[in-house]
């Protein structure tokens, strides 16, 4: 299992942040706090406070690298 932070800041990125996960296998859970959402819901993901960074924790190994690749836009540098 590995974590990445993400920013989720703006509707438009949400949109496209769900579009991109749902296309991969798996559990993807987003770590907000004490908060843990499925990835996958965007009514979880507009559940949180979404001003500040949110983690990401990617369930499956084998899907780490294209996970990251796929979610470059979304990562916090």
């Amino acid at each position: 299992m590995r974590e990445m932070t993400i920013e989720l800041d703006t509707i438009d990125k949400v949109k496209r942040f769900v579009s991109l996960i749902s296309a991969f296998d798996g559990d993807f859970d987003i770590l907000a706090g004490r908060y843990v959402i499925d990835a996958k819901s965007i009514l979880g993901i507009f559940s949180v406070d979404l001003s500040k960074p949110l983690t990401l924790r990617v369930g499956h190994e084998d899907d780490w690298e294209n996970v990251r690749g796929a979610l470059q836009e979304f990562m916090c540098h």
